[in-house]
Parts: structure tokens; C-alpha cells; sequence
């Protein structure tokens, strides 16, 4: 405690031991005790007091689309991660799509690192891409520092990031197997999506039935078949369909090596309440029924899901036409995530700690930040300060996203965001922001 440089203290710390009155006590950026809520302040040291405010963790988003460079119309990193920062996320890792250019060679890389250094206001890191031609690319990337891989299993939507079909799947699942890398894969087998029905047109029932649960269910499980065969890793990106969760829980049971994620999308949005026409709705695989959802919840109670991340996947508004076939498929959730999962979250029982696992810890894990997703000593000081009973209507001007669509509006949600920190260093107050202080992650070795 003698060395600190800052100490910071609430009547409600949620820590890996349990949610308590504590001070925690940092230097150099790094959280070095977590301390009886009495513990004298060192005279040198700068203090804060959040009163009851909740101090956790700063969330860990392991899936954001910042589209910069190349679309940065469309979002960008200094929008992203301001929108990031003001939802009490301190830590995103941007997917290797629709950037231009994407992120599937290390030159490529380098481009992306270059344009986010002097824009991100929260620690950054990078997904690589796994395209039917770049296997031979694989390797080096994972020797510069991404932190695992993403393929499309159905067509992407962008024309530079084409999907793997089985024989392709299998042969950069290999290659990856063999440094033990981690593959993330939006699964959906394209020859259910071709079959379904293709309506379009504003009707959100017509979208729904031409995303069919049964084209998740049928790539998961070939997705668990091919892990299984090579004892590869992999991670199913934002599960909807509560049909493939048996799927996943025996593969888990037989000792596959898979995690899986959904979105507070899935979890607070339901298909019964999406108005015709409305595409800032729309996302594949898409928002289902309200019993479908109750047994996502189910899933992430009992750990078949591992974590909550947003998918945060914008668009300039007039790309969300009101035909939902040809209107771009994202929503726009960074800013909101921790309030719309709070929200119902606690409407069904779960407390803090729950989303903090969800969110931060588990998310931490998944990509291997050891530095990140807890309040203990030896991790970075990134924290969010949270009003957890304080309410706010979502008004769409009021966010930091670049284009300010968002399924989320008019919605009354709970827990406000008073500050966020990152390694220490406040970086959030009442919807006040420092210039840029975060850094570029990449993978541990």
C-alpha cells in the first residue's frame, strides 16, 4: 500500500472472491492490493471514494466490428471506442472484416494498427481472418499478435471476406490446430439459409423464417465434429438458436474444446416485439422468440454459454432500408451492453457478479488477456463505476456511435456508467472524455 499511486474505494467491490467493501490500491497502471474498505490512504497517493457506486472490472468486448480503415463512414475507432468507454468497456477486439482492407495478412495488420494508434481511447487488439486462400497466412499472423481467427461459415455480406465451405473449414482448422490457436466462426450452414424461404420485404416474420434455427444448429454441429477430429479450439460467435445448446453441452461433456457467446441483443430484444420494417432490428443470425431467449438465459445460467459480447456491427442509416433482405444486418449495441444486460439480468435473478463474469472475466479468458477482467492485484486498474439502480431512456443523440441507429430506442434501462478508468487513469466522467489513452494489445505468447 505504501507505493500507491491512486486508491480507489466503494461499498460494493466485486472481486473474484465475492462483491465487498474495499479499497484497491494501484501503481503503474496495475492493481497491486485489494484492501480492507478502511485501509489508510498513503499520504502521496490520489484518492477516490464512489460512495455506494458499484466498482467492477472494465468490460472485456471480444467482438466489435470498427470498420476503419476502409469504412470508416460507418463507424471508425475514435467513435467505437468512445461509445465503448462510456458503457464501462476498457477493452475491445476488433474483427477482421469489413475494414478495407481486412485484417488477413500481416501487412494488412499493420495498416489496421496503424490507423487505431492515435484514435483508440480504450486497449485495442486484433481477430484475424481465415479466408479459402490465406492458410498460408494463418501462422504469421498468429506470430504477430492476433488473438485467434474468424471465418464465416455462410456468406459474410462483404465480398473481401469470403466463407469457408467444409473442405476449407478443415484445412485452416488444421493449420491452426497445429499452433493452438483459436478459431471464432459465424456459424450458419448455407445450404439451410439457401432452402429457406426468400421473401423479403419489411415483414420481420418473413426475415426470421429465412434464418432459419436449423442452419445454426447444422453448422455448430459440423463446427464440433471438425474440433473434435483435430482437438482443435474453437468458439461459436453469437449463438441465437437455443435449439444447438444440447449440441453444445454434450461436446463440452465429451471434452471438446469449444466456447460459445450471445449477445444482449438475443438476451433483451425478442422477435415478437420487432415492428415491420424496423431493420435496425436486423442481425443474422437474427433476434428470436421470447421462449427461445428464455432458454439462452437458461444456458448462460448453468455455463453452456460462456460470455456476452455486443457484436457491435454498424452501418451509415440509409445501408437499414426498411426491406429487411437487402438492409444491412448489425446493430449497434457497444455503448448500451452493460445496461441492456443488467437490466434483465437482474429482472431474472442474477446480480452483478453474474455480468461481470459474462462480460468481462469470461471475455478476458476467451482471448487470453491474464491482464484483464478482474479486480485483484497484478491485473491492469481497468474499472467501471456503475449506478446500478439509476435508470435512463435511450436517446439515440445521446450516444457516441458515428451513425446513430440503435435498436435500443426509447428503451428504459438500468445502471449508469459514472466514470471509467483505464490502467488507473480515469478516462470516462459523466460523459466526459480524456484524449486517447489506450494502447494496442496483442496476443501473450
Amino acid at each position: 500500500m505504501s507505493d500507491a499511486e491512486l486508491v480507489v474505494r466503494s461499498t460494493r467491490v466485486i472481486t473474484p472472491e465475492g462483491t465487498r467493501a474495499a479499497a484497491v490500491a494501484v501503481a503503474g497502471g496495475k492493481i497491486t492490493a485489494v484492501l480492507p474498505y478502511d485501509a489508510q490512504v498513503p499520504s502521496g497517493a490520489r484518492f477516490e471514494d464512489f460512495g455506494d457506486d458499484v466498482l467492477l472490472p472494465g468490460l472485456v468486448d471480444t467482438h466489435v466490428h470498427v470498420n476503419d480503415p476502409g469504412r470508416t463512414h460507418w463507424e471508425g475507432f475514435w467513435t467505437a471506442t468512445r461509445a465503448a468507454a462510456a458503457g464501462g468497456i476498457t477493452t475491445l477486439i476488433d474483427m477482421p472484416l469489413n475494414s478495407l482492407p481486412p485484417t488477413t495478412t500481416v501487412d494488412n495488420l499493420r495498416t489496421k494498427q496503424q490507423v487505431a494508434a492515435e484514435k483508440a481511447h480504450m486497449d485495442v487488439g486484433f481477430w484475424g481472418g481465415a479466408l479459402p486462400d490465406n492458410v498460408k497466412d494463418l501462422r504469421p499472423l498468429h506470430d504477430a499478435g492476433v488473438f485467434g481467427f474468424k471465418a464465416f461459415l455462410s456468406p459474410s455480406g462483404v465480398d473481401e471476406f469470403p466463407h469457408l465451405d467444409q473442405d476449407q473449414l478443415a484445412l485452416s482448422l488444421a493449420e491452426i490446430a497445429g499452433f493452438d490457436g483459436l478459431l471464432i466462426v459465424h456459424a450458419e450452414d448455407p445450404h439451410h439459409l439457401e432452402a429457406a424461404p426468400q421473401q423479403g420485404g419489411p415483414k420481420y416474420a418473413d426475415f426470421l423464417a429465412s434464418r432459419p434455427r436449423d442452419a445454426e444448429d447444422t453448422a455448430i454441429a459440423g463446427l464440433i465434429a471438425q474440433a473434435k477430429r483435430l482437438n482443435a479450439r474453437v468458439h461459436v460467435l453469437h449463438l441465437s438458436s437455443s435449439d444447438a445448446l444440447p449440441l453444445i453441452a454434450a461436446a463440452k461433456a465429451e471434452g471438446v474444446r469449444i466456447t460459445v457467446e450471445t449477445c444482449p441483443h438475443y438476451l433483451t430484444l425478442t422477435a415478437e416485439e420487432v415492428p415491420d420494417g424496423a431493420s435496425e432490428f436486423k442481425c443474422c443470425p437474427p433476434i428470436r422468440e421470447s421462449a427461445n431467449q428464455d432458454l439462452l438465459w437458461q444456458a448462460l445460467a448453468d455455463g453452456t454459454i460462456d460470455c456476452v459480447v455486443t457484436d457491435h456491427s454498424p452501418s451509415t442509416a440509409d445501408l437499414k432500408t426498411d426491406d429487411f433482405a437487402t438492409a444491412w444486418g448489425g446493430i449497434s449495441g457497444l455503448q448500451l451492453s452493460l445496461a441492456a444486460v443488467w437490466t434483465e439480468a437482474r429482472k431474472r435473478g442474477h446480480d452483478l457478479a453474474d455480468v461481470v463474469r459474462w462480460m468481462s472475466s469470461s471475455t478476458a479468458e476467451l482471448a487470453g488477456l491474464a491482464q484483464k477482467g478482474a479486480i485483484e492485484a497484478g491485473r491492469d486498474a481497468d474499472f467501471a463505476v456503475l449506478a446500478p439502480d439509476e435508470t435512463f431512456t435511450v436517446d439515440p443523440a445521446a450516444l457516441q456511435h458515428r451513425n446513430r441507429v440503435t435498436a435500443y430506442a426509447g428503451k428504459t434501462l438500468s445502471g449508469v456508467v459514472k466514470s471509467t478508468w483505464l490502467r488507473g487513469e480515469r478516462i470516462v466522467l459523466d460523459g466526459e472524455f480524456t484524449d486517447p489513452k489506450g494502447q494496442l494489445l496483442t496476443r501473450t505468447p
